[in-house]
C-alpha cells in the first residue's frame, strides 16, 4: 500500500518529510513529492500549498501519478465550535464548501452535478485515526509536556464536521455566520472538502486530521502563526507515526 500524506504548509510538513528514508524526489506541477519510507510504511508526502485549488490539483496529482491508495491530510484549522482549544486534534466526519454558493440554480452548498452538500470519512477511517490521535495523546509524554509548557493544558479529540473555503476565518463576525449557516461545523480550514471531492471522484480513501491553532476570532492571524512555527510539525508527525503503526498491524 502507498499511503499519500498532503499538508498545506511547509511547515506542517517539514518534520514528516525529514524523517522520511530512502527518498526519491519527484517535481511536478511545482509541486515537490518525497516518496520513501516512514515508520517502515511506503509513503509520498508532499507540500500542497493553501487553498482549495492547490489542494485539489495536488491531491489529483498523487492520485493518478503516484496511484496512491489512500491520501492523509494533516495540518492546522481555526476553532469553531466552543467546545474546542488550541492544541486540540480534530478529525474530519463531514466535510462541507463553506463558500460554495450557486443560488438559486440549486440550494447553498452543493457542489455543483453532484447532488451534495457534503462528503464523508468512511467510519473505519475515522476510527482508525481516532485510535491514532488517541495513542498519541495518552502515550507520548515528552511532547505533552513541551505543550504543558506552553499553557497547552489536556488536548483533546473530538471527531465533527469541518468547512474548508477560500478565507481565512479571522473575526468572530465571520465564525458567527458559519455557524448560522452550518452548525454542525466543528472547525474551519481552506483544503480539506477539496481534497474530499477530488478522493470522492476516484474512489480513493481519506482521512484529515486537523490541530486547532486559533480562535478563528481577531487574534486568529497571531495565534495560527506562532502555533504552526512552534508545533504544527511535532503534531502531525507524532499522530502519522501512531496512524502508520496502527494501519500495519
Amino acid at each position: 500500500m502507498l499511503l499519500g500524506i498532503m499538508g498545506a504548509m511547509p511547515e506542517e510538513m517539514d518534520k514528516i518529510i525529514s524523517a522520511i528514508s530512502n527518498k526519491e524526489i519527484v517535481e511536478r506541477g511545482s509541486r515537490i513529492y518525497y516518496r520513501g519510507n516512514l515508520y517502515g510504511q511506503e509513503v509520498v508526502a508532499v507540500f500542497s500549498r493553501w487553498g482549495k485549488v492547490a489542494a485539489a490539483t495536488t491531491a489529483t496529482h498523487m492520485i493518478l501519478e503516484f496511484k496512491v491508495d489512500r491520501i492523509v491530510f494533516t495540518g492546522v484549522a481555526g476553532a469553531i465550535s466552543p467546545e474546542l482549544n488550541v492544541g486540540d486534534v480534530v478529525i474530519g466526519q463531514r466535510f462541507y464548501q463553506h463558500d460554495m454558493d450557486a443560488r438559486p440554480l440549486m440550494k447553498r452548498f452543493e457542489i455543483p452535478l453532484t447532488g451534495k452538500t457534503s462528503y464523508e470519512t468512511p467510519l473505519q477511517n475515522v476510527e482508525t485515526m481516532s485510535q491514532a490521535v488517541h495513542n498519541f495523546l495518552k502515550n507520548n509524554k515528552e511532547f505533552r509536556q513541551i505543550l504543558v509548557e506552553q499553557k497547552i493544558l489536556n488536548p483533546k479529540m473530538l471527531i465533527g464536521d469541518i468547512a474548508s473555503g477560500d478565507l481565512f476565518i479571522s473575526s468572530s463576525a465571520m465564525k458567527h455566520a458559519l455557524i448560522k449557516n452550518l452548525p454542525s461545523v466543528v472547525c474551519a480550514e481552506m483544503e480539506g472538502a477539496a481534497v474530499a471531492q477530488v478522493c470522492d471522484d476516484y474512489e480513493v480513501p481519506l482521512v484529515v486530521v486537523r490541530v486547532i491553532s486559533d480562535a478563528a476570532d481577531e487574534e486568529a492571524h497571531v495565534s495560527a502563526i506562532g502555533f504552526v512555527n512552534q508545533h504544527a510539525s511535532d503534531y502531525s508527525l507524532s499522530i502519522l507515526k501512531e496512524y502508520i503503526q496502527l494501519i500495519n498491524k
